[in-house]
């Protein structure tokens, strides 16, 4: 998977949240856990998109962490609404393999990205 590549899929993957997001339930803690994921999904894709136009590898390692990070917030958010069964596991199926293969993604090209800067 290229850069643009992977730019196209963080934000696919945000948008797959809206939809989702809005077919909690009306309770109090879907609205927190609302709020918090779709943050970190536009987050993640938003750091990657500026990353990828970082004027330093150093200003790209941190700007990638920063997507993997939120990335992987966002996954944790989508285990919890799975762990609290707010919505069935077929609708959490496919989007939480989505949320683990971008994380991985990231984490591997984070550790790509660190050991380039640290030469």
């Amino acid at each position: 998977m290229n850069a643009a590549e992977l730019q196209l899929g963080l934000k696919d993957f945000a948008y797959r949240v809206v939809p989702l997001c809005e077919s909690l339930p009306v309770k109090k803690i879907s609205k927190v856990i609302e709020g918090q994921l779709l943050r970190s999904s536009f987050s993640a894709a938003a750091n990657y998109r500026a990353a990828c136009k970082a004027q330093s590898p150093k200003a790209f390692t941190s700007k990638l962490s920063i997507a993997f990070e939120e990335m992987d917030e966002s996954l944790f958010w989508l285990e919890i609404i799975a762990g609290l069964k707010l919505l069935g596991f077929k609708k959490m199926e496919l989007i939480t393999k989505e949320a683990d293969e971008l994380t991985r993604i990231l984490a591997s090209s984070r550790k790509t990205s660190q050991r380039k800067t640290a030469k």
